[in-house]
C-alpha cells in the first residue's frame, strides 16, 4: 500500500510539473505575441483594466480592489463553487475513469461503485467551499478569491502563486493570514475522518493527507493565475481545468488505503 501511495503522489507532482509547464510556456508565448504599447497607450490600458467592472460572485475576478462581500454573497459563492456543472462534470468523470481503471476498488465496482465515490467526492468538495469559501472567511473577513497579478514578470506570479497559499488578501484589501486555506484544510481533513470510508485514521494519517492537500494548493493557484491567459490562444473553460486538478488533488487524499 505504501509503494501505491508513492506512486499515487508521484503521479499528482509529475501532473503538477507539465501542468505548470504547459501554462507558463503559452503564456510566455502569449506575452511575446503581445505588440508593446508606448507610453501613453499602455498607461490608458491599465487605466481601462483597473476601471473595469468588479464581479465579487466571479470565481476569478477582474480587479485586485477591495470590495468586501457580505457572508450571504460568500455563501453563495460557495454554493456557486458546487454546482458549477463543469465541477459536477469533473468529479463524475475522474469517478467513472477510478472505477475502471480499478475494478477491485474498495468502493466496489461498476455503477454502484462510481455512486459512492462520486458521492464522497461531492461531499469533500462541499466541505471545502463551505470552510474554506464561506465560513472562515465570514469569521476573519478574508477575501475568498484568488487574485491575480496579469501585469507582473512570470517569476513574481508564479511567486504569487505559491505565496497566496500562506498570505492572502483582506476584505479591507490589506494582506492577512490565509486562515481559509491554512486552517480551513485542517478542518476539511479532520471532518473528513467521520464519512470519507476506507482511509486510515489517526494524527499521522491525516497530517499525511493535510499535507498533500496544502502542496497541491499551488497548483490550483497557477490554473487560476494562467489559465486566462492561456484561454485567449486554447478553446478552454477555467473552472474546467481547475476543478479537475483540484479533484485529482483530493481524490489523492481521499483514496482508499
Amino acid at each position: 500500500m505504501k509503494q501505491t501511495r508513492r506512486k499515487l503522489r508521484f503521479g499528482v507532482g509529475r501532473c503538477a510539473a507539465n501542468v505548470l509547464l504547459v501554462l507558463c510556456c503559452v503564456s510566455g508565448h502569449a506575452q511575446q505575441d503581445k505588440v508593446l504599447p508606448d507610453a501613453p497607450q499602455a498607461a490608458a490600458l491599465i487605466a481601462a483594466d483597473s476601471s473595469s467592472k468588479y464581479d465579487s460572485l466571479a470565481r476569478i475576478p477582474s480587479s485586485s480592489d477591495p470590495q468586501p462581500m457580505t457572508p450571504k454573497q460568500k455563501a453563495i459563492l460557495a454554493e456557486m463553487g458546487v454546482i458549477d456543472p463543469f465541477n459536477l462534470l469533473t468529479i463524475g468523470g475522474l469517478s467513472a475513469i477510478s472505477t475502471a481503471d480499478n475494478s477491485a476498488s474498495l468502493y466496489g465496482p461498476g455503477v454502484r461503485g462510481w455512486e459512492i465515490q462520486s458521492g464522497v467526492l461531492l461531499t469533500q468538495d462541499m466541505t471545502h467551499e463551505f470552510v474554506g469559501t464561506f465560513l472562515i472567511p465570514s469569521l476573519v473577513h478574508q477575501d475568498p478569491h484568488y487574485h491575480r497579478m496579469p501585469n507582473a514578470s512570470l517569476k513574481r506570479r508564479v511567486i504569487h502563486c505559491i505565496d497566496q497559499v500562506f498570505w492572502t488578501q483582506g476584505d479591507n484589501g490589506k494582506g492577512m493570514f490565509n486562515y481559509a486555506t491554512v486552517v480551513g484544510s485542517a478542518i476539511d481533513t479532520g471532518i473528513s475522518d467521520a464519512y470519507v470510508p476506507y482511509q486510515r485514521t489517526g494524527w499521522i494519517a491525516a497530517s499525511e493527507r493535510y499535507g498533500v492537500g496544502v502542496a497541491t494548493d499551488p497548483l490550483g493557484n497557477l490554473i487560476s493565475e494562467f489559465a486566462p491567459d492561456v484561454a485567449h490562444h486554447v478553446n478552454i473553460h477555467v473552472v474546467f481545468v481547475q476543478s479537475l486538478i483540484d479533484q485529482i488533488a483530493r481524490e489523492e487524499g481521499a483514496g482508499p488505503q
